[in-house]
């Protein structure tokens, strides 16, 4: 009898929710090429299917994500030139996998479970917000082996919590304690491993209520008004909010309000 491989990502439906679940516990879930292409598969799926209205990404066993899985991704027969080529073609797909799970059009949440470094902290960095458990640690970690970062931590840890505190995790590869990883804005609620269902329950609940169109639009704005002047990204928010007065759950929302009901949004 053959016995199969576990799946290398975890899909489970709660409700309103996707869970993807990274499921390498042996590894401490180090991020591969079967993960890479499972969430890019997770990510088609979430676009497909317009009742899944929150995500969360979360792992399996102690660890979040320990990073990349270099001993994977390289083969010790390669030439150099050939483990370059390697590195720089995961590396890419990774970094668009990201920029996906970033840009997708519902609210995602980083639940971190366990030790988080290198591309797992990337992992958080694309999210929208961060939940860890109080016994989470979180770390740069790719100086340590002369590494650069190459799903986008150089750029989005900066924006998360400032340059400076970026540099210094990115040079020493200090762990951060989950305390310290909230009070630098890494994270954005610490809670015992006892009150994480509680939270991601009550949290979902009030995510999943609101017009799926409002949170995509929403999302967009400042995803774009980060990378954009000020005057720019003003502009850029009149214009959505006017092309917005004709949307069904626009209309829905103020009906609702005026007649003291809960709406019936259609996420158009």
């Amino acid at each position: 009898m053959i016995e199969l491989a576990p799946p290398p990502l975890l899909l489970e439906r709660r409700e309103a929710a996707l869970w993807l679940t990274l499921n390498r516990p042996d590894a401490f879930n180090a991020l591969d090429a079967d993960i890479v292409a499972a969430l890019a598969a997770a990510c088609d799926r979430v676009e497909r299917e317009r009742d899944i209205r929150l995500v969360v990404v979360t792992g399996n066993g102690k660890a979040f994500c320990a990073g990349a899985d270099l001993k994977g991704v390289l083969s010790e027969t390669d030439s150099a030139v050939d483990q370059a080529q390697a590195l720089a073609a995961f590396l890419t797909r990774t970094g668009k996998v990201f920029d996906r799970l970033e840009r997708l059009g519902v609210p995602t949440i980083a639940v971190v479970n366990g030790v988080a470094l290198a591309g797992g902290l990337e992992l958080i960095l694309c999210c929208d917000f961060a939940i860890a458990v109080d016994t989470a640690t979180i770390g740069e970690g790719h100086a340590k082996f002369a590494q650069l970062p190459g799903a986008g931590g150089s750029v989005r840890l900066p924006r998360r919590i400032g340059a400076a505190r970026a540099k210094y995790m990115m040079f020493t590869g200090d762990l951060l304690t989950a305390e310290q990883a909230l009070a630098w804005g890494l994270v954005d609620f610490v809670v015992p491993a006892a009150g994480l269902d509680a939270l991601l329950e009550a949290t979902s609940r009030r995510i999943a209520d609101k017009s799926a169109l409002v949170l995509a639009r929403m999302k967009s704005l400042v995803l774009d008004g980060q990378e954009q002047p000020k005057d720019v990204a003003l502009r850029a928010e009149i214009a959505m909010g006017a092309s917005h007065t004709a949307s069904y759950d626009r209309n829905e929302g103020l009906a609702a309000f005026v007649e003291k009901r809960k709406p019936a949004y259609r996420g158009c």
